[in-house]
């Protein structure tokens, strides 16, 4: 139980500070590229708001957990508990909208001339900033229920009916409430799923259908031919990873509001995989097809120029 024990802090520890790092350093490379003058892409700008959103996701979750490890106890207050788990699925919620965003808008960019999403592709970068600070403000109101969920540890005497996450308890609602809790919270969810994976099958039958064309061609000056490729084929990766985790991230979620006291080890394992892709999605995004430098390049290419279409 004990080698259990030390084995999962340490996979706490690894996750929460490799994770931080890989974000705050891409975040630190867009900071430079804008303090430097250069103006990023849509699709940079929704990678942007993914950072911060994992950033906020990963260390108001692996922090506490990390801190717990090293044995201290009762050290968050029912303020603290409160909060800290409403930053994270907040962050949490950003970070799937920003995937959704992100998977959407470059199925339309890469969308034929003639398709039905030629309107769309025009107006969509007029609407990138607007939906992601839309996403921000849905995901602080419905997360407003998880204030009265949580309570510290040692607030929680004095309640009977309580599930212990180790650092933080929540109070135990009938079934009634705790249907309509989740479903309140795994609706927005749902949704950004479904767009994402519609998202993703569109491109991949777009790329698909380019790829035959491009056997009969020997050579073509296409953007979509190499870097508007690459970029999806990146976002590709990255919404098929968050896909994955998040499925396992519900299967755990749904285990621990079925089960009235769940074991530590379900609640630690639970909160690992939800850690999981705030902390390896900025690798993906640094290492697929150089990604560092092309995002370089992307600054370089958008200086602060006038043309209207560099933006796209």
């Amino acid at each position: 139980m004990a080698v259990i024990d030390v084995a999962v802090d340490i996979i706490f520890l690894s996750q929460t500070v490799v994770g931080a790092l890989g974000n705050s350093s891409l975040l630190l490379h867009y900071l430079v590229h804008y303090l430097m003058g250069f103006k990023v892409r849509h699709t940079d700008f929704m990678i942007q708001h993914l950072i911060v959103a994992n950033l906020l996701a990963l260390l108001c979750r692996g922090v506490p957990q990390t801190v717990e490890a090293f044995g201290v106890k009762d050290f968050l207050s029912d303020f603290g508990c409160k909060l800290i788990f409403y930053l994270h699925r907040v962050g949490r919620g950003v970070s799937i909208g920003s995937t959704c965003l992100l998977s959407v808008f470059q199925a339309m960019k890469i969308s034929p001339e003639n398709s039905s999403c030629t309107e769309l592709k025009v107006k969509a970068s007029k609407y990138i900033g607007f939906s992601i600070y839309l996403s921000w403000i849905l995901y602080l109101l419905v997360n407003i229920i998880i204030i009265s969920y949580m309570t510290g540890k040692r607030s929680s005497n004095n309640i009977t009916i309580m599930k212990h996450y180790g650092y933080c308890s929540a109070v135990h609602k009938d079934k009634t409430s705790q249907l309509l809790h989740s479903a309140l919270l795994t609706f927005p969810d749902a949704l950004c799923v479904g767009l994402m994976l519609w998202a993703s099958s569109s491109m991949v039958l777009i790329l698909h259908r380019h790829k035959q064309r491009m056997k009969y061609v020997h050579k073509t000056s296409s953007l979509r031919s190499s870097p508007e490729s690459r970029a999806t084929k990146t976002i590709l990766l990255l919404v098929s990873t968050f896909v994955s985790f998040y499925t396992l991230s519900c299967i755990f979620q749904i285990c621990l509001i079925i089960i009235y006291n769940p074991h530590w080890l379900l609640v630690k394992m639970g909160a690992i995989v939800a850690g999981s892709f705030p902390a390896v999605s900025p690798f993906l995004l640094m290492s697929r097809n150089s990604s560092a430098s092309r995002l370089g390049i992307s600054g370089i290419r958008n200086r602060k120029i006038p043309d209207v279409r560099r933006n796209m």
